[in-house]
């Protein structure tokens, strides 16, 4: 929880001094006087003044704000008229507003390509059995089929986008899941290239195309499950035992770390997770039935008898030998070029931030589920987590996030830089500005949905939390 606090709090402060930067860096090209920057709200813990502007940070690091000159905040010096805000023109005050969400979304390039450029570990996307009867199971895929490639279909979709037809290369189980997220979204089906690794001979390996029908798949299943909805269970890994617990079923029946399972009740095991389900499988009225399993061990091959015991797991009683199943994953180093990667990042951004967009506007009409939102309990969760990966996870993490803030912020709410925005457009328009009556109506309406939006937030991270303890 404390490397989930300081992880959250240094990504929050490097996110909302950026932010406000775009504002202040703005606002001064534009002659409007600062008057103050400030890392959070609340009580002063520490002020600087350089030049004309006091630089603070405040005790709740929450947000932020430029102070800048405004005859609607108090009296101005007639020498300084020219210098306030509110005397600026339209479009320059909608330049300062919005420098600060276009501050946000510029960062999350420079991250996403710093990450592109590095290069990062990720699971390769190499998949076990997939679910009897899912959609990828129904287009043919098999266990350890790997995808290489895919490329939306469109046939289930109002209109075709110009990439329809253009193959995607699939590097990485984290590229799978950004492709099948935004296709879902839009209601496309996809043709996914895959190669076989479990093929007997070499022709049998080469690469096939599966027509999988993601939309059927409605927008308001489309979360985190995704991928386990349409069949894929998980990465490979093969029927090994990986961690043996001692005094448990596996420990007495002389199992050890690094067994390999070659049959179990005279069946070979496809994968690790066709072994867990096999064992989860062994009861009868809710009694554990004896395993007969068939081990390698290095050059050995002998046959163990294990009784597995019944463990209440999430509700439900079920067979246990107590021992972890399955090596490692495959993992494959993602790196690229300095062109490639800028352009990747490039549209990793743009397409992350198109994705915030579509999820919110499908909330709003009702068509994804609001448990979808997050809170800044899941964000310290995120912050953490990608924390203890390493600094390059990390920085992956700032960028979602920095995205997430600039769309955010982007929103036509009057409490954010989106609804100052639409003020001016009624201002360019109409010749006039928004009356003070109507900015505090909209001021009322703009607070209490962000009050909505940031309780159903809280409030689903509470959920999850407790859900996974």
């Amino acid at each position: 929880m404390l490397l989930n606090a300081l992880a959250f709090i240094v990504m929050i402060g490097v996110l909302v001094v950026i932010h406000e930067y775009g504002h202040y860096r703005v606002a001064v090209a534009c002659d409007v006087k600062v008057l103050r920057f400030s890392v959070g709200f609340g009580r002063v813990l520490w002020s600087r003044m350089r030049g004309e502007t006091e630089f603070v940070i405040s005790a709740l690091p929450l947000g932020g704000y430029v102070k800048m000159l405004d005859e609607r905040e108090g009296p101005v010096d007639p020498s300084e008229l020219h210098r306030a805000f509110n005397r600026k023109p339209v479009l320059q005050r909608a330049m300062v507003v919005v420098a600060g969400p276009l501050a946000n979304l510029v960062l999350a390039v420079l991250l996403y390509a710093s990450v592109n450029w590095v290069g990062v570990s990720e699971m390769r996307p190499w998949f076990a059995q997939p679910s009897a009867g899912s959609l990828v199971a129904q287009a043919g895929m098999r266990v350890q089929d790997e995808i290489v490639a895919l490329k939306r279909d469109g046939r289930a979709a109002e209109a075709q986008s110009d990439d329809d037809a253009e193959w995607h290369a699939i590097r990485s189980m984290n590229d799978l899941q950004w492709w099948l997220t935004s296709s879902a979204l839009s209601g496309h089906d996809i043709v996914l290239r895959v190669q076989s690794r479990s093929a007997p001979d070499q022709a049998a390996r080469g690469e096939r195309e599966l027509h999988v029908s993601l939309g059927q798949i409605k927008a308001s299943e489309v979360d985190g499950d995704l991928m386990t909805r349409i069949g894929l269970t998980g990465p490979y890994a093969d029927p090994v035992v990986s961690r043996v617990m001692e005094g448990g079923p596996a420990h007495k029946a002389g199992l050890r770390d690094g067994d390999k399972v070659l049959l179990i009740n005279g069946v070979a095991p496809t994968d690790a997770t066709h072994l867990r389900q096999v064992i989860r499988n062994s009861q009868r009225n809710g009694q554990p039935l004896p395993l007969s399993l068939q081990i390698q061990r290095g050059q050995d091959t002998f046959g163990v008898n294990v009784t597995p015991v019944m463990k209440e797991i999430q509700g439900q009683s079920v067979p246990r030998i107590e021992a972890g199943l399955g090596g490692p994953p495959a993992v494959v180093d993602v790196r690229y070029g300095f062109t490639e990667g800028l352009k990747l990042a490039l549209d990793k951004t743009w397409g992350m931030a198109r994705l915030s967009l579509e999820m919110l506007g499908k909330m709003v009409v009702g068509q994804v589920s609001v448990k979808n939102l997050s809170g800044p309990l899941a964000i310290a969760d995120l912050a953490g987590q990608s924390a203890r990966l390493g600094w390059v996870y990390y920085i992956g993490a700032l960028a979602l996030v920095s995205v997430s803030l600039g769309v955010l912020n982007l929103l036509p709410l009057p409490v954010l830089d989106g609804g100052h925005l639409m003020y001016y457009l009624f201002e360019g328009v109409t010749g006039r500005p928004v009356s003070e009556r109507w900015l505090e109506r909209l001021q009322r309406g703009g607070v209490a949905i962000m009050l909505v939006m940031m309780s159903l937030a809280l409030y689903n991270d509470l959920a999850r939390f407790v859900g996974a303890h």
